[in-house]
């Protein structure tokens, strides 16, 4: 397992250098392709009902993490066989490709650049590729708000909750992470069609993420304090409006984040032309600005360095202290 934690600091290390580069392929594109070919798959073969599609979801959730998670295991195995040199180098590669720090800052700058010109077409655009609701009803404000929201919530599933995985099971564990968190994002809607299907998707979610979550918010509190924001504030947000959401873990970030850049985010946001109802996260101490993006982005970089050096420390431990025994 020494090689997982060689590789997991390796591959976070090439994701801080060049993130995500366009084109390149990346199995997350091909584990989103599998999910689409087996609910096409899976809807023509179970009935239309809400049973028959909450079964189909169930099915669909169970092999594509089977897959997702064997796939690169047995990879890696092979590449054992030949050399654990070889090895160490896929599985960084793997890793990196799991881990999205960069892209989710270079993508959320995107936004914070073209909210600086001005032009709020251009900025409803930019901030449409990072986030799941509808944005041609968004002001500047909340263009800006949409932005720092979606760097809060990542920096738990694009970030903390990656490494949690891999840390703990190498390149496989953070695939099934994967592939769990893009199932979430392609199926886990209340609407139809996907009210049925996503069902187990969005559940499932939930629930492996539950830790995670709550060890990304306790993470960016101690980042808050290396930067010297408002950890106080940070913390009382946290305890307060840490359940402000519809689901159980995407406002523990948010809600520290919000706390620490003396915030209120969320609120009522429209999905597919649907408005939802949606509580308040943090108390308005300020107007939102544009900076509060490039600041929760040095946010996200130090909560994930804390983690980086938390994680590899327990990790190392547990191996030397195994090698005496």
């Amino acid at each position: 397992m020494k090689w997982s934690l060689a590789a997991m600091i390796i591959g976070f290390g090439i994701d801080r250098l060049i993130g995500d580069p366009h084109g390149f392929p990346h199995p997350v594109v091909l584990i989103g392709k599998l999910i689409a070919a087996l609910e096409h798959a899976l809807r023509r073969v179970f009935p239309k009902n809400e049973s028959g599609e909450r079964t189909a979801g169930l099915l669909l959730w169970i092999l594509v993490v089977l897959i997702s998670g064997i796939t690169p295991a047995l990879i890696l195995f092979g590449c054992h066989r030949i050399s654990p040199y070889l090895r160490l180098a896929v599985e960084s590669v793997m890793c990196w490709q799991i881990l999205a720090a960069k892209s989710l800052r270079d993508e959320s700058m995107k936004v914070y650049y073209a909210l600086e010109t001005g032009d709020i077409e251009k900025s409803r655009r930019a901030v449409s590729m990072i986030v799941g609701r509808d944005t041609e009803r968004l002001d500047d404000a909340g263009v800006t708000r949409a932005a720092v929201e979606t760097v809060a919530e990542n920096t738990s599933d694009g970030v903390i909750a990656p490494l949690f995985f891999l840390a703990i099971g190498g390149a496989p564990l953070g695939f099934f992470y994967k592939a769990v968190n893009t199932m979430d994002s392609m199926l886990g809607y209340v609407e139809p069609p996907y009210k049925n299907i996503g069902r187990v998707p969005a559940k499932m979610d939930d629930v492996v993420n539950f830790i995670p979550a709550r060890i990304s918010a306790l993470l960016m509190l101690a980042a808050g304090f290396f930067l010297r924001l408002d950890v106080k504030n940070g913390w009382k947000i946290f305890r307060r409006d840490r359940f402000n959401h519809a689901s159980p873990n995407s406002a523990q970030t948010e809600s520290v984040c919000a706390g620490l850049l003396g915030l209120r985010l969320a609120g009522d946001a429209w999905y597919h032309g649907a408005l939802h109802k949606k509580k308040y996260i943090g108390d308005a101490l300020r107007e939102i600005e544009h900076n509060d993006i490039p600041r929760a982005c040095r946010l996200m970089y130090a909560t994930a360095w804390t983690a980086l050096i938390i994680f590899s420390v327990i990790r190392f431990m547990i191996l030397w202290t195994g090698g005496l025994f």
